[in-house]
């Protein structure tokens, strides 16, 4: 009866694969500003590194945090199947001189279409290019971008953010500012937000973001995982080394409206004891339903 079924699919045309749940990987990955004092951990010897955890676990999407233009460029140069989008935190644009800091957003140009897309300040003035909200060391921003998914055809938007790591007011004011952002811009479209929130689990901004008693919150990916959590739950040790005891997680990727979780991951890979960056990458196979 099977066969019989299968062999009347096949026979009238029907595209098995079209009918099955589509899914894509995000990836949120803090690569490390390239910084001489690094030394060997430098970024011209980590390059290759970053752009192999990114090949070997196929990355359709990542949100990438302190990466230069420069850090941006090569790593589209290694990888020429990505484009980028976002603007510098210092002056909002795609060329700064000097160089600076992007949280911007990577994406295979053969797997989804960007629609539309922005940067705003995490700041009370979030359109002003270059403002230093609350008692932030430095500017802080979000790059949003709307995509269609051409598999699928399923539109969602994707936020990526890095909150300021000494300002614990701005982090918290960030919080809010973020999940209004995103209630304005995006409705009740599926929503992603990966992003460095210098904040763990336990914080102000991580409860702002996931509380349930708001109209309008996100859902931490690695908590509702279909998969069991796979490597380490720490994604920051500040010194290139594995992290572990009394190590955190800062890196997230967050939900929201028909997305499930099918993979949570933060990887661990090291090439003779050494990292591709001082954060983890954190991954999540999602689908769109």
């Amino acid at each position: 009866m099977k066969s019989m079924f299968l062999f009347l699919l096949f026979a009238f045309g029907f595209d098995y694969s079209a009918a099955q749940p589509i899914s894509f990987r995000v990836m949120s990955f803090n690569i490390r500003l390239p910084h001489q004092g690094d030394g060997i951990n430098y970024w011209d010897l980590r390059r290759p590194l970053v752009a192999s955890s990114i090949r070997y676990h196929e990355a359709d999407i990542i949100g990438v945090q302190e990466a230069f233009r420069r850090q941006l460029d090569e790593m589209t140069t290694d990888m020429p199947e990505y484009a980028w989008f976002g603007v510098c935190r210092t002056d909002g644009s795609v060329l700064p001189n000097p160089d600076g800091e992007f949280s911007a957003i990577l994406y295979r140009k053969d797997r989804f279409e960007r629609l539309d897309g922005n940067t705003f300040w995490l700041s009370d003035t979030p359109e002003v290019a270059g403002s230093k909200g609350w008692d932030a060391a430095f500017p802080r921003i979000v790059t949003w971008a709307k995509f269609r998914d051409v598999k699928s055809g399923k539109l969602f938007f994707y936020f990526n953010t890095h909150f300021d790591h000494l300002g614990e007011h701005a982090r918290e004011e960030s919080a809010k500012l973020l999940l209004q952002k995103i209630r304005e811009i995006t409705g009740n479209e599926p929503v992603i937000l990966s992003g460095d929130f210098n904040s763990t689990d336990t914080s102000k901004p991580y409860l702002v973001l996931t509380d349930k008693e708001s109209t309008y919150s996100m859902t931490d990916a690695l908590y509702v995982s279909m998969s069991p959590h796979h490597g380490p739950l720490g994604s920051f040790s500040s010194s290139f080394t594995l992290p572990g005891v009394g190590d955190y997680r800062i890196d997230f990727i967050f939900i929201r409206n028909n997305i499930t979780v099918l993979k949570h991951a933060i990887l661990s890979d090291s090439w003779d004891g050494r990292l591709p960056s001082d954060h983890l990458p954190v991954l999540a196979e999602l689908r769109i339903d």
